[in-house]
């Protein structure tokens, strides 16, 4: 059995300010965008930075209970052959950037921001 991973999947707040951020922060594109009347959801299949991104809305969806410490996804890691770069861009979208860390297993350079609804995005400098 091959196994890798595919997609990942977000519940977001806020559809239309979500597909916007991610496009615009990260560059990603959507590839199909569909209402889904019997469930009241809508869903958007988004790629770019070598992920395929999915992003939902659910009525009611309750709120992540804490940053990043919450059982389930702690945080999304995009790599990034730039640093500095990437996170020029971010500012420049208005995104409020964590200062940049060094992981001490790798000596690569890191940080922290949040999407819309504060879902930890990472970016990670893979040279």
């Amino acid at each position: 059995m091959r196994a890798g991973l595919h997609h990942i999947a977000l519940i977001v707040s806020d559809i239309a300010r979500s597909r916007e951020f991610y496009q615009r922060v990260l560059g990603m594109r959507v590839i199909h965008e569909e209402f889904r009347e019997a469930r009241q959801s809508w869903k958007i299949d988004m790629v770019g930075a070598g992920v395929q991104l999915e992003l939902f809305t659910f009525p009611d969806a309750p709120l992540r209970p804490t940053r990043p410490e919450a059982l389930g996804l702690r945080h999304l890691a995009f790599a990034v052959s730039d640093l500095d770069a990437a996170v020029a861009h971010a500012q420049s979208c208005d995104v409020a950037v964590e200062p940049i860390r060094i992981d001490q297993a790798t000596h690569s350079r890191f940080t922290f921001f949040a999407d819309p609804d504060g879902v930890p995005i990472e970016l990670y400098e893979v040279r």
